[in-house]
């Protein structure tokens, strides 16, 4: 076949292409229907490739069918399986078949996302479908979640739009970004407020920003104000959890006092550790007044909107400014996608947009389309709209919530079952997939001190407490035959089951209740005296 494509010439041709690919199709298939029997989690020791991977790349040319193995004897083992029914960890990590197959497409293309036309053709140049299906995608999605018309690219009541959405790699991007474009709001307030002003003054205005986050945002605000270089606040909530309004104010009055410009609050719908949801009627009633920006995170609950019963929790999310979640979290799009929205998307666009002639745009200039380039921060980008498309249409919005759905049955059932166990303390509302729980003190105490009728008298028992709960998580990892991650909740080591893997079922909701339950019974079969060595 003279016409074979062959990339580059020595590389592997379409018909070897074609052969190793539908083996490799066979293999991914092959990983889904078996990952039950993989420990989720990989036990080799650091640094265990430079033992076994040469130092230097290959000089001769190697087979596919080499390279393969390798992945399988070498790679393999120190993957975690996000994707297996026994993955608890952390939040989701979806995948799917269509999400796959858009990825797929996406690398078949291959192309570098920013937008081009010249003055002499009437079309646009690089990738129209690339930035106009995104754009769609996300009006789709938004209209989803509900959120409302000021979010969209195309309203459907037929005003012009301020607004849309973009695709990030994560978060930690949209949130640096949203960042970015608060800070530009914030600069163009202090110059129109003081026409005349001087290069000092606008550095003495910067170096006081300020924004504003709690003991429960994510640690991407915190590390997105040292990549914008701007300061950070850290609230401490109250036991649930959550931002309120008398909170952010405090925050706010307190900035103020010390000569700083507070212009950025972030509030969580669904917080990493526990699942808090703040008050974002109360967050924006704060921000409105002080005409501040407001960016409400959603990266793991957000998916739940989709359903909704759920909407109520969520009240004041359409009073943000930015609204990001991950699509790539719990609703079956691969990593990575993480979608945003701005109302006003003008900030953004200004902060961001830079010029040259290699990539002049008239269609943007003249307003007919989106440049992505300005609303991110690399200037190329994949087409990762493909796979979210793909998803969306292959499972339609009506088993998607049946998916979201069927993990907050499991969690409700989990969490029925740990209460029905007078040795565990479930702790916060169960509003999502997430549970947290911990052996209690009374049990603790009842276990290890039955002479003590009164918990008070015993000494140390909240040191005893962490201890206790602390092995807990370590006998489940031990046993790696589920994924669970600690946090701390009021000092207190405590553990987190984040129900939300494609493939989990009940079965692998009892294997944590039979897991959890025996690692406990190893620990409370312990002397007092062997726990404190």
């Amino acid at each position: 076949m003279d016409n074979q494509a062959n990339f580059p010439p020595l590389g592997m041709t379409s018909e070897e292409f074609r052969r190793v690919g539908k083996e490799l199709i066979d293999t991914i298939a092959d990983y889904y229907d078996n990952i039950e029997q993989l420990k989720p989690l990989s036990e080799v020791k650091p640094n265990y490739l430079r033992e076994i991977i040469p130092e230097n790349a290959p000089e001769e040319p190697e087979s596919f069918e080499v390279i393969k193995a390798d992945v399988d004897s070498k790679i393999r083992p120190g993957v975690t399986h996000f994707q297996s029914g026994n993955f608890f960890g952390y939040f989701p990590a979806s995948s799917s078949y269509p999400g796959i197959l858009g990825d797929m497409y996406s690398s078949m293309f291959n192309g570098i996302g920013f937008s081009v036309t010249y003055t002499y053709l009437i079309y646009w140049i690089n990738g129209p479908a690339m930035t106009e299906l995104e754009s769609i995608t996300l009006d789709w999605l938004a209209k989803l979640i509900g959120l409302d018309d000021s979010y969209l690219f195309n309203r459907t009541d037929g005003k012009p739009s301020t607004g849309g959405g973009v695709i990030q790699g994560s978060a930690s991007e949209a949130i640096t970004v949203s960042l970015i474009a608060a800070r530009k709001k914030a600069t163009d307030k202090f110059k129109n407020a003081n026409p005349g002003y001087s290069q000092l003054e606008l550095d003495t205005f910067l170096s006081k920003l300020i924004a504003i986050g709690s003991s429960q945002t994510h640690s991407s605000l915190e590390k997105a104000t040292m990549i914008v270089g701007c300061k950070y606040k850290g609230i401490t909530t109250g036991s649930d959890g959550s931002i309120t309004k008398s909170l952010i104010e405090t925050a706010v009055k307190e900035c103020f006092d010390a000569d700083l410009v507070p212009f950025f609050i972030t509030g969580t719908f669904g917080t990493t550790a526990i699942c808090a949801i703040d008050d974002f009627n109360g967050i924006a009633d704060v921000t409105e007044e002080n005409d501040l920006w407001f960016h409400l995170d959603a990266a793991y609950a957000g998916a739940g909107l989709i359903c909704e019963e759920l909407r109520e929790l969520a009240s004041g999310m359409n009073r943000s400014d930015s609204f990001n979640f991950n699509p790539h979290k719990w609703m079956l799009v691969n990593f990575d996608l993480s979608a945003l929205w701005f109302k006003n998307s003008y900030y953004v666009k200004s902060a961001l947009s830079i010029h040259r002639d290699y990539y002049k745009n008239n269609a943007t200039d003249s307003g007919l389309v989106q440049d992505y380039k300005d609303w991110q921060l690399p200037l190329g980008r994949r087409f990762r709209s493909l796979k979210l498309w793909f998803v969306l249409r292959t499972y339609g919005a009506k088993n998607i919530r049946s998916h979201i759905r069927k993990h907050i049955g499991f969690a409700k059932y989990l969490e029925s079952n740990l209460r029905q166990d007078s040795r565990f303390k479930v702790l916060y509302p169960v509003h999502f997939s997430l549970v947290v729980f911990y052996i209690s003190k009374e049990s603790i105490a009842a276990n290890f001190y039955p002479e003590i009728q009164n918990i008070d008298e015993i000494q140390n028992l909240d040191k005893l407490h962490t201890l206790v709960n602390s092995l807990l998580h370590k006998y489940i990892l031990e046993k790696n035959e589920i994924f669970v991650t600690p946090t701390i909740v009021n000092n207190v080591s405590a553990i987190r089951v984040a129900i939300g893997a494609p493939l989990t079922t009940k079965s692998n909701v009892d294997n944590v209740l039979n897991t959890v339950k025996n690692s406990t019974d190893l620990i409370f079969a312990k002397k007092l005296s062997e726990l404190l060595e």
